[in-house]
């Protein structure tokens, strides 16, 4: 899973530095291909709708896998170099009520993956290998 989001990252970045020279504002992302029975549901900039009322239950990216039983809630993030730790700790205690109520309603294993890039390119450590 590391290695998947530092290449769409990397892409992303790629991408983004030749969208930049044209006219950003036409860009249309290219749409999301999921699993052939269509088992894996990927959504982004959508809410969770829960039985409790949770301050935060908007993350970045949410990847549903019916087949696996797995939820992945992705955050990206952008920090000075100094607090990329303490950015993703905090990203991971942000999401972790809504990770115990998607566990409750989904029925599966729900994971935070907190996606945190310094100023200058710095990553934690537990985003290296």
């Amino acid at each position: 899973m590391n290695q998947c989001v530092h290449n769409y990252t990397s892409t992303y970045a790629r991408k983004r530095v030749q969208m930049d020279k044209k006219r950003w504002y036409e860009h249309v992302p290219k749409s999301v291909q999921t699993s052939p029975g269509g088992k894996v549901t990927v959504l982004w900039n959508q809410q969770v709708q829960t039985d409790r009322t949770i301050p935060n239950n908007k993350p970045d990216i949410i990847i549903h896998d019916n087949d696996k039983g797995t939820c992945m809630l992705v955050d990206v993030a952008t920090s000075g170099d100094i607090n990329v730790i303490k950015k993703e700790a905090e990203k991971i205690l942000k999401y972790k009520d809504l990770t115990i109520e998607i566990q409750h309603m989904w029925i599966v294993k729900t994971k935070v993956i907190s996606v945190i890039i310094g100023a200058t390119g710095t990553i934690p450590k537990s985003f290296r290998k």
